[in-house]
C-alpha cells in the first residue's frame, strides 16, 4: 500500500511540514506494510509562499520593508521559474506573526510592506508576482501596498491621508498619477484562502477584524471605511468590488489589488495544488491522509483538505481526514469528501495544552490508523 500524506499546517501549532512528517512517523510506527510519501499543501494562507518556493526550487531574496506599524526588519520574497516569477507572502511583511498580541490595532496597521516588495520583485524584471494572502494584521483594504506603489490617498479638503484605515475613513479621492507603471506589465495573481465578501457580517471587518485586534467599535468604522473605499472604487473602475467572491480576502486586500491593479483573485487550494504538481504526486496512490487544525463545514468552501480530497476522488482514491476538531455528529456532505474523520485528541484539555500535544497526537493517531488498516488488509 501507498500512502500520501498531504496536510495542510494546523495553524498556531505545527506548519504543514512538520504535520506531515508525524503522520509518516505514526505510520511508520505502526504495523502497517506501506510506502509512504509527504507533500505539504497550502490553501493561500500562512506559509503558502514558502511551501511553494520549496517545491518550485525557487531562490530567496531578503530586504528590509516596513512591518505594519512601520518599523524596519527583514522580510523574504522567492523567485521561481528561472527568475520570471516572484512569490510573496503577504504575512512575511505584513503579518499577525510580527506583532505581540498587546499591540494589535486594524485601525494603524498597514501593508505597505508587502507593497515594498512587491517593488523589490519588480527591481528584478519579473512578468509575474504571486501574493499569498493568508496571515495578515491588516484590515485597510490593500491602500497601504497601494501607497508603497506609489498611490496617494486624500480627504475632501484635499490632504493626503496616511495609508491607514484610521486615517482612510475620510477619503475622498484616489490619485494612481504616481503608480509603479511597471505593474502594468506583470501579472499579478493573489491566492485567498477564504471566500469571504469584502463588507457586512460576513465580510472583513466583522469576521477577520476582531481576529487582528478590532474592537466592536473599531470593526464598524473598519467596515464604514471599507464600503467607502468599494464605493470610490466602483467611480474608478464600474467594478462593484463588494460584490466579488474572495474580495474579504486579506482585509480587503485581495479586492484593492483586483481593482487598482488589475490583479488576479483565485482559490489558493486549486492554483497551489495546480503549480506544484500534486495530481503526479497523487497518482499511484492507494490512500490520501490529509488534516488541518479543524475539519468542519468552512472546510468545504475551499480549504485545503476539501481540495485533496476533490482531487482524490477524482481517481478514486479513499481519504481520511485527521484533525484537532471534527464534528460531534455526521455530516452528510462532508461524508462525501472524507471516507473518514479522526480527532487527534483522545481526551478533554484546554486549547492550550492541545496545541502544545498536537505533534505526538498526530503520531499515535497515525500509528492508530496504520494499526487499524492493518487488521483489515494484513
Amino acid at each position: 500500500m501507498h500512502i500520501l500524506i498531504a496536510p495542510n499546517a494546523f495553524k498556531n501549532s505545527l506548519d504543514a511540514i512538520q504535520v506531515a512528517a508525524a503522520i509518516e512517523q505514526g505510520l511508520k510506527l505502526s504495523r502497517l506494510d506501506c510506502t509512504t510519501a509527504c507533500f505539504p499543501i497550502a490553501d493561500g494562507g500562512d506559509g503558502t509562499g514558502s511551501l511553494i518556493i520549496e517545491s518550485c526550487e525557487g531562490v530567496i531574496k531578503w530586504k528590509e520593508v516596513h512591518d505594519p506599524f512601520g518599523r524596519i526588519i527583514r522580510a523574504s520574497f522567492g523567485l521561481i521559474d528561472g527568475g520570471k516569477t516572484a512569490v510573496i507572502e503577504m504575512a512575511d511583511a505584513s503579518g499577525l506573526r510580527l506583532l505581540k498580541k498587546d499591540e494589535l490595532d486594524p485601525l494603524l496597521a498597514s501593508s505597505y510592506g508587502t507593497g515594498e516588495l512587491i517593488k523589490f520583485a519588480l527591481d528584478e524584471g519579473v512578468s509575474k508576482i504571486i501574493i499569498a494572502m493568508g496571515g495578515s494584521a491588516t484590515v485597510d483594504g490593500g491602500c497601504g501596498i497601494l501607497s508603497a506603489l506609489g498611490v496617494s490617498f486624500f480627504n475632501a479638503q484635499g490632504y493626503v491621508l496616511r495609508a491607514i484605515p484610521g486615517d482612510l475613513i475620510n477619503l475622498a479621492k484616489v490619485d494612481i498619477s504616481a503608480l509603479d507603471k511597471r505593474v502594468y506589465n506583470c501579472e499579478m495573481v493573489i491566492l485567498c484562502d477564504v471566500d469571504n465578501k469584502l463588507l457586512g457580517p460576513h465580510g472583513a471587518a466583522y469576521v477577520f477584524g476582531p481576529q487582528k485586534g478590532a474592537t466592536p467599535k473599531a470593526v464598524n468604522i473598519l467596515d464604514d471605511f471599507l464600503k467607502n473605499f468599494a464605493a470610490i472604487s466602483h467611480i474608478k473602475s464600474g467594478i462593484n468590488m463588494a460584490a466579488i467572491k474572495h474580495s474579504g480576502a486579506a482585509g480587503g486586500a485581495a479586492a484593492g489589488l483586483h481593482i487598482w491593479l488589475d490583479a488576479k483573485m483565485v482559490n489558493g487550494t486549486d492554483y497551489f495544488l495546480s503549480l506544484t504538481n500534486f495530481d503526479d504526486a497523487l497518482e499511484g496512490s492507494d490512500l490520501l491522509i490529509t488534516g488541518e487544525g479543524s475539519i468542519d463545514r468552512q472546510t468545504l468552501q475551499g480549504k485545503g483538505p476539501y481540495g485533496v480530497a476533490c482531487r482524490a476522488i477524482e481517481q478514486q482514491i479513499p481519504v481520511i481526514g485527521i484533525a484537532g476538531q471534527i464534528p460531534l455528529e455526521q455530516d452528510d456532505d462532508l461524508q462525501d469528501y472524507f471516507d473518514t474523520l479522526v480527532s487527534i485528541n483522545n481526551e478533554p484539555a484546554d486549547l492550550v495544552t492541545a496545541m502544545k500535544n498536537t505533534r505526538e497526537n498526530l503520531v499515535r493517531t497515525a500509528r492508530g490508523i496504520g494499526n487499524l488498516i492493518a487488521l483489515k488488509y494484513g
